[in-house]
């Protein structure tokens, strides 16, 4: 059997910037891409299905939020073709009422173009106090979700709006898996994730500490730590 392909998966309305402090830091040999199916798709399955028919073999996902449905999606459709799983602040829930309510108020605001006026007061909510203290850090993240522009904020928080309930399935995977949260994720809380680990026996439940929603960016070397020693076991190069 070929060695697995790692595949990164990023968050709503994020690009490979999210993974810039992850991709130099692993293996080659796992040939790493980050995905952009979230980009040109309107559903999470669509997402899935585009990124297995864009990669061919084994694969090795990595998913942050958004990213994280997306990759167990993926393992959904395609069982037999995950070599493991890293799941990083993310929910495998189907949208709460509350919450699809506070997605549905945001695309009425971004279909009138007030795209910044939403995001940036709500940029603290993804970062620890510490780290939201950081303009260079926080004006990254902005520059980011800005250049994803309206459209594609309104396409994706359909999706997660619509997204289906991975817990049906999660129970029946026997790949490895890691789970990684920020201890005061305030977008993804710390429950969600203990949720994910509960429903697989085989998973790794990591806690970053003093840390929120946006992992790669506010703690790279504990998420490169972690994700490292782990793709040494599941996937040695």
């Amino acid at each position: 059997m070929p060695s697995p392909r790692l595949v990164f998966l990023p968050g709503l309305a994020c690009d490979a910037r999210l993974w810039e402090a992850q991709l130099p830091a692993v293996p080659p040999a796992l040939r790493p891409m980050v995905s952009d199916a979230h980009m040109r798709h309107a559903s999470l399955p669509a997402m899935a299905a585009a990124m297995l028919a864009e990669t061919e073999g084994p694969l090795v996902l990595c998913g942050a939020s958004m990213g994280g449905m997306v990759a167990m999606e993926a393992a959904r459709q395609a069982p037999g073709r995950i070599a493991g799983l890293a799941l990083l602040g993310t929910n495998a829930a189907p949208e709460t009422p509350e919450t699809y309510q506070l997605r549905a108020d945001a695309i009425e605001l971004f279909e009138r173009g007030d795209v910044r006026d939403v995001i940036e007061p709500n940029i603290v909510f993804a970062f620890h106090p510490a780290q939201a203290a950081r303009p260079e850090l926080t004006g990254r993240y902005l520059e980011m979700i800005l250049d994803a522009g309206a459209g594609q904020l309104i396409r994706q928080n359909r999706s997660l709006m619509e997204r289906p309930d991975a817990r049906v399935h999660l129970g029946r995977l026997r790949c490895p898996v890691l789970v990684l949260c920020g201890d005061t994720d305030r977008l993804t809380p710390p429950a969600a994730s203990r949720e994910i680990a509960a429903l697989l026996p085989q998973a790794e439940l990591h806690w970053l500490r003093d840390c929120g929603h946006m992992l790669t960016m506010e703690r790279p070397a504990e998420v490169n730590a972690l994700l490292g020693e782990w793709l040494r076991r599941v996937a040695p190069a």
